[in-house]
């Protein structure tokens, strides 16, 4: 069983799940669209092609620091109504982020698949963005050392953070944990976030996420919390 690893990092991130007309979500972990949009980017997968392979893939996200949440004020001229008219007046759109957020995900599935992916990340084939044409990463995407031979909680356990330590010199007496977001076939929150159709025809269904808390380098066990 093997797991590529993403880094997942940049001053901006957008992850929505549920977002219509101008009002634009975002969740507080990458959402499985969105991941898989990057990866057909990297591919040069065109938007008309299929994503059943990429779709069968597990995936998981700890994130190594959190975002902060904050809204963009975005307006738009000459947009049309559901009548077909143009508006007269600028139209204003809610349109959330994420804000100096770093996730470390992780995609469980084919070795083969998940080497081709991790060869397209090193040279993508169209540029990345983390969920926006413009919320570029301000860290490469491609980590070295991507692939690992391990099941996808023990990738996700022992890679090394993304982020440096507030204080090194402080000791530190208990075991960091850190908040994980894995897909689940069974329960769990739901989010639909599951492409179930080329991205061109935008359809998604149902997938199942649970929250645990992960103990960092160790063999404890994970600690499942409120989801």
């Amino acid at each position: 069983m093997a797991t590529l690893l993403l880094c997942l990092a940049g001053p901006m991130q957008s992850w929505g799940t549920t977002s219509r007309f101008d009002e634009r979500d975002t969740q507080l972990e990458p959402s499985k669209s969105g991941v898989l949009g990057l990866v057909c980017a990297a591919l040069g997968r065109d938007r008309a092609e299929p994503v059943d392979d990429l779709a069968a893939l597990r995936m998981g996200v700890r994130v190594d620091r959190e975002g902060i949440p904050m809204q963009d004020y975005h307006t738009a001229r000459g947009a049309v109504n559901a009548k077909g008219e143009k508006s007269k007046h600028p139209i204003v759109s809610k349109r959330y982020y994420l804000s100096d957020a770093v996730f470390l995900v992780g995609l469980d599935g084919n070795y083969n698949l998940l080497t081709r992916i991790h060869d397209a990340l090193r040279a993508p084939y169209w540029p990345l963005c983390l969920g926006r044409k413009s919320f570029v990463p301000s860290l490469p995407v491609y980590l070295p050392d991507g692939v690992v031979d391990a099941d996808l909680i023990t990738a996700l356990q022992e890679a090394p953070s993304l982020v440096e330590a507030e204080n090194t010199n402080e000791f530190q007496s208990v075991a960091v944990t850190q908040r994980v977001v894995l897909e689940d076939d069974t329960e769990g929150a739901m989010r639909f976030d599951e492409p179930v159709a080329p991205f061109a025809e935008r359809r998604f269904g149902p997938r199942f996420v649970k929250t645990i808390d992960l103990a960092m380098g160790g063999s404890d066990a994970p600690r499942p919390i409120d989801t």
